[in-house]
C-alpha cells in the first residue's frame, strides 16, 4: 500500500490516477511513522508539495537508514535545484511536480520496481558488495577523465571486476579515451527504468579487452542528457554495484542532477585540483557544497594532478587554499596526451612512467587498501568481495 502524507483532505481524490484508489491519506509525520512501524510491508510514502521539505527529508533519512527499500517520493509546486539536492541527499528517490500526474504515475511504478528489487522479490540486483567511487572536478581541463579512465584500467588489470560509467552526458570522453566503440550508453538505461537488473546492466556495457574494464558510455547525441533522469543513475549505480567490485563514476564538472545522484550513493569521492588558482578556487567552492550536502569528510581523497608543473603555485598553496589535505601528488608529464591521443590507457602502455606508478599508488592506498583489500599478498576480504577478472 502506499502512503500519502498531506494535509490535503482531498489529495487522495487529487492523486488517484497516479495512486490508485487505496492510498492510506496521514496528515502528520507522527502518524506516517506510526503506520510504517505497524506495518513493515508498506512500501512507498508519497509526501504532498505543501509539507515542508526540511521535514519531508528528515522522514526520508530516517527511514533510509531503517529501512532502505522503501520507497519515498517528494512532490513540489515548483521543482528547484537546492530542494532537489537536499532531497536526493536525504534518500528520497525521486522528485516530481505536482501537478504532473503522468510523471508521479511513472515514479511509483519504478519506485515499487525497485522496492521490489532491494526486497529480494523481484529480478536479482547481483551477490556483490560493490564501491561506487565518483571522480570529480570543479574545473574543466584538469586531467578528470584521464585520471578515472587509468584508476578504472589498472583496478580491473590487477583482477577487480571494475565498470566505468562515463556521467558526462553531453561530453564525456571515456570511450573515445580508450578507443571503444560502444555497444550501448547511459541512455539505454532509461528504458529499463524500475525493472534494471544484471542483464540490463550487461547489455549496455563495451568491454575494453586489454584490461578486462566494463564501459557504459556517454550518450552519443549530447540532446539525450536531458533524457535521463536522475533516478535512473541512482538505480543503475545500486543495480551495478551487485555485480562488481568497484564501479568508477567519471563526471562533468559541475552539480548537475545526475551528480548530485552518483555523490548520494557514493562510498568515495576523488576530488582533482591543478596547480592554477581556477581550478583550486572551484574546488573549494565543491567542497563547501559537498560539506552543505552533508557528505562525509572521511569518505573524500584529494589528488593534485600535473603537480610539479612550474606555474608559481606549489602543492602547500593548494593545501592551504583548500583547508584539505592532498592524498596524492600525480606529477606532469607529456606522454599523458600522447596517450590519450592514442586511446590508451598510460597505466598498461607505460607502467613505468612516473605517472602510472602515482595513480597505481593512489589506486593501493585510496581505495583498494582503504575497501579492504590485502595489497601484500592480493587476499580477498573476508566476505569475498574480490572476485577473479571475467
Amino acid at each position: 500500500m502506499t502512503i500519502l502524507w498531506d494535509y490535503d483532505p482531498a489529495a487522495v481524490d487529487t492523486y488517484r490516477f497516479a495512486l490508485g484508489g487505496d492510498a492510506l491519506h496521514l496528515n502528520s509525520a507522527p502518524r506516517v511513522s506510526r503506520a510504517l512501524e505497524e506495518d513493515r510491508n508498506q512500501s512507498l510514502v508519497v509526501i504532498g508539495p505543501d509539507i515542508d521539505l526540511d521535514s519531508a527529508c528528515e522522514l526520508a533519512e530516517r527511514e533510509r537508514i531503517d529501512r532502505p527499500e522503501l520507497g519515498v517520493i517528494l512532490l513540489r509546486h515548483r521543482l528547484d535545484v537546492t530542494a532537489l539536492a537536499q532531497a536526493l541527499r536525504s534518500g528520497v528517490r525521486e522528485v516530481v511536480q505536482a501537478d504532473d500526474q503522468t510523471a508521479l504515475a511513472d515514479a511509483v511504478r519504478r519506485s515499487v520496481a525497485l522496492t521490489q528489487q532491494l526486497s529480494g522479490h523481484g529480478t536479482t540486483v547481483g551477490g556483490r558488495d560493490g564501491k561506487i567511487i565518483t571522480v570529480f572536478s570543479a574545473k574543466g581541463g584538469v586531467g578528470k577523465t584521464t585520471m578515472s579512465t587509468n584508476l578504472a584500467v589498472y583496478l580491473a588489470s590487477v583482477g577487480a571486476k571494475t565498470l566505468l560509467v562515463d556521467l558526462d552526458l553531453m561530453f564525456g570522453d571515456v570511450a573515445i579515451s580508450l578507443q571503444l566503440q560502444p555497444h550501448g550508453s547511459v541512455r539505454d538505461v532509461v528504458a529499463m527504468s524500475g525493472h534494471l537488473d544484471d542483464q540490463g546492466v550487461q547489455s549496455v556495457v563495451t568491454r575494453h579487452e586489454e584490461s578486462g574494464l566494463d564501459v557504459i558510455a556517454a550518450p552519443a547525441d549530447p540532446a539525450d542528457a536531458d533524457r535521463v533522469p536522475s533516478h535512473v543513475i541512482i538505480e543503475l549505480l545500486r543495480v551495478a554495484r551487485g555485480q562488481y567490485d568497484y564501479v568508477l563514476v567519471d563526471t562533468p564538472p559541475s552539480f548537475t542532477e545526475h551528480v548530485l545522484a552518483a555523490f548520494d550513493v557514493s562510498d568515495l569521492t576523488v576530488l582533482i585540483a591543478t596547480l592554477d588558482i581556477p581550478a583550486v578556487k572551484n574546488l573549494r567552492i565543491a567542497i563547501n557544497t559537498l560539506d552543505t550536502l552533508g557528505a562525509s569528510r572521511e569518505a573524500r581523497t584529494i589528488v593534485l594532478n600535473r603537480s610539479d608543473a612550474k606555474v608559481g603555485l606549489k602543492p602547500d598553496d593548494v593545501e592551504a587554499a583548500l583547508k584539505a589535505p592532498i592524498s596524492a601528488n600525480v606529477p606532469n608529464s607529456l606522454t599523458v596526451p600522447a596517450s590519450v591521443n592514442r586511446g590508451v590507457a598510460l597505466v598498461l602502455d607505460d607502467p613505468r612512467n612516473p605517472v602510472s606508478l602515482a595513480i597505481r599508488d593512489l589506486a593501493d592506498h585510496e581505495i583498494r587498501r582503504r575497501f579492504g583489500e590485502d595489497l601484500q599478498n592480493g587476499a580477498k576480504r573476508s566476505f569475498g568481495l574480490f572476485g577473479s577478472k571475467r
